[in-house]
């Protein structure tokens, strides 16, 4: 595939490289949190899929609403700074046959897709003493250093079958940049067999290359590239819009009541063709969240 080739839209890039049944990461932690990718998955009416996520916040709620998901595979959960996933609970708490959960502490799913992406089988780490996640998750298992003889947990590789990562900026081919706070971005992409990655602005190869440290992804594990402006909304792209704490707060109201949140999915998802209709139903948006201008100092690269 040529490098204009990867350049698709949202519904080509699901539609192409999402499948029922099939593992799935949409990454990004606190910031850069693909909204747009998972209502399009909605859209298409994705099912049987296993969701994984450090922490599954709002987006992963509505896809369990929609009855996208058959499996969570996380470490913390909940809507942040505002309480609890709805959807979730009554998934698990309530639907019959309950949703499928796997569940670790953030440094155990940091060390699965860390493995996934060295292609190794497994990763040791110094986690879970005293606590009682190893008797509720089979998967966490204990191994003997070689070296020490020492007693370390380890944690299965995690190789998605899709990650979607939205980032600030890509080229044509998928060679993607990301400022500010980072979660597993990089290590979902080279652990995943196929990559979309969502970008506020697509921009020229020479626009990379003046500023190489920051590609946290390379084009060559890239088989999709999305240009959706404000697709993570309601999460944050740094540079780009704030974090929308309001839609936070609301979704609060929103999950506890079924039939209430299955309107805002009729109205909010399946009622809208794509983000842009989703952008041009609430004017004032841009307005409201746009960022200011901080320009860091710039980095000499000659030699």
């Amino acid at each position: 595939m040529t490098a204009s080739g990867k350049v698709v839209s949202m519904r080509e890039a699901i539609a192409a490289h999402v499948r029922d049944g099939d593992s799935v990461v949409i990454d990004g932690f606190t910031h850069l949190i693909c909204f747009a990718a998972g209502h399009e998955i909605i859209r298409q009416g994705r099912r049987d899929l296993t969701l994984c996520r450090l922490t599954p916040d709002l987006v992963y709620d509505q896809m369990i609403a929609a009855g996208c998901a058959r499996k969570l595979v996380f470490s913390w959960a909940g809507n942040p700074g505002a309480g609890s996933l709805f959807a979730f609970r009554r998934a698990v708490e309530v639907s019959d046959p309950p949703l499928e959960i796997e569940e670790y502490s953030h440094f155990g799913m940091v060390a699965r897709l860390a493995a996934g992406a060295a292609n190794l089988p497994f990763w040791p780490l110094r986690d879970y003493a005293g606590t009682d996640l190893p008797a509720v998750n089979p998967q966490i298992r204990t191994v003997t250093c070689p070296f020490t003889g020492e007693q370390l947990a380890a944690v299965p590789a995690l190789n998605p079958d899709v990650a979607i990562v939205h980032v600030q900026r890509a080229d044509a081919s998928g060679n993607a940049q990301v400022w500010g706070l980072l979660g597993t971005q990089k290590e979902a992409a080279f652990a995943a067999r196929r990559v979309i990655v969502v970008c506020e602005e697509l921009v020229t190869e020479e626009v990379i290359r003046a500023d190489p440290n920051r590609t946290l992804i390379p084009g060559l594990v890239v088989h999709a590239v999305v240009r959706e402006p404000w697709g993570a909304h309601p999460s944050y792209a740094q540079g780009f819009y704030d974090r929308d704490n309001d839609f936070y707060v609301a979704w609060e109201a929103i999950g506890r009541d079924e039939r209430r949140l299955r309107g805002w999915l009729d109205e909010w998802v399946f009622g809208l063709p794509d983000r842009a209709a989703y952008l041009a139903k609430q004017p004032g948006l841009r307005e409201r969240l746009a960022a200011d201008v901080r320009m860091a100092a710039g980095v000499n690269y000659g030699f």
